[in-house]
């Protein structure tokens, strides 16, 4: 038995696959998941429904089983920080996060450096987040 407290298998699979400063797109239900991000990147689809699973209630098991470095966060429409990034930062304290602006953050998540892509089913405007792993200490 795993004592992780991440047990998705692919989802794991897919992590174990990831090296320093590979990059992880936690992705809202709004989000283009198909043609938002590389084509090679593996996708993990748990939008099980409208609101199940919410990006945070993925993003805490992962950062108890992989060190993230940087957080990158889109900006809302009025170039602020959305509500759903004040949940990201209490989950990751220690992690430095950039905000980007929409369409500069679709940029990003197309970059080849995005191995894993998760669809989350979270209904919350702008709650997605790009992780960067980091070394091992």
């Amino acid at each position: 038995m795993l004592k992780t407290p991440l047990l998705h298998p692919e989802l794991l699979a897919a992590l174990g696959r990831c090296g320093h400063g590979t990059q992880v797109l936690l992705a809202d239900g709004n989000y283009p998941h198909n043609t938002g991000a590389p084509a090679a990147a593996t996708r993990i689809q748990l939008n099980v429904t409208p609101g199940l699973l919410s990006v945070d209630q993925v993003l805490e098991p992962l950062a108890a089983t992989v060190n993230i470095e940087a957080a990158t966060f889109m900006l809302d429409a009025a170039g602020g920080k959305a509500p759903a990034v004040d949940g990201y930062g209490a989950l990751l304290p220690d992690v430095p996060f950039t905000g980007l602006e929409r369409f500069a953050f679709y940029d990003a998540a197309r970059d080849p450096n995005i191995a894993v892509v998760v669809a989350t089913g979270d209904q919350r405007q702008y709650a997605n987040l790009l992780l960067t792993i980091g070394v091992v200490a």
